[in-house]
């Protein structure tokens, strides 16, 4: 049971520029290849920080209009009107850029994403030099596995492999990433761990096991132990 990582849907193609890179260059960078933002490095390809299309709109947006900071003014707000006057990547970047390792599972990434409302990362090795970029779209990858695959996965790495359950006693049904589980196995723990270990298995967008029976219920009885000490 290999859970996909970062490295295993990254692409290997980054457009990156320079942090001296003047500003029509990098806009010019993502009319031609199509993306929405570039990671700024160094020579030894470390990631200084990101210039996305949202860095380079204040430039636009205050355009002919006052950019000198005030008093009280809010800190996004001086931000924004800083990059406003910005003529370089590194000057225009944000930072320190929100990255990820290429170990990173692809659950672990896509809560990155969601936390910092990110729409792609760059993924970094374990010196910390930029190898990728993972987007949503590589994220949602891991539900591309096809039905047969994911049932072939549930019986062989988590019944048989993990659990030692013998797939003659659950009856497992794929359909569209949705598993199903019906059957007798010894104990209730043991429904509720291969459930919870069959919902983390890529490509798997839902688990019924409501139709799973148990000869024990030994949950009640840790429970007991539990009072009595």
């Amino acid at each position: 049971m290999n859970a996909l990582l970062v490295r295993d849907v990254m692409s290997t193609q980054v457009v990156t520029v320079a942090p001296d890179l003047g500003y029509k260059q990098i806009v010019d960078l993502l009319v031609e290849f199509g993306v929405s933002a570039v990671p700024v490095v160094d020579d030894e390809r470390r990631v200084m920080g990101v210039v996305s299309e949202a860095d380079l709109l204040h430039k636009v947006e205050f355009n002919g209009a006052d950019v000198h900071a005030r008093l009280f003014e809010r800190r996004r707000q001086r931000l924004a009107k800083g990059k406003a006057t910005g003529e370089t990547a590194e000057s225009l970047m944000t930072t320190p850029a929100i990255t990820v390792a290429a170990t990173a599972t692809l659950a672990a990434a896509a809560q990155l994403m969601e936390h910092r409302n990110v729409k792609r990362l760059p993924v970094l090795d374990d010196r910390g030099n930029l190898v990728g970029i993972v987007s949503r779209r590589d994220v949602l990858r891991r539900y591309l596995r096809t039905d047969d695959a994911i049932r072939d996965d549930v019986i062989d790495s988590v019944l048989r492999g993990i659990m030692w359950i013998d797939p003659m006693e659950v009856d497992v049904a794929v359909a569209d990433g949705h598993v199903t589980l019906t059957g007798t196995i010894d104990r209730r723990s043991s429904a509720e761990i291969a459930g919870r270990l069959i919902r983390g298995l890529d490509g798997v967008v839902g688990v019924t096991d409501d139709g799973l029976a148990w000869g024990f219920d030994d949950t009640t009885t840790r429970l007991s132990h539990t009072f009595d000490a």
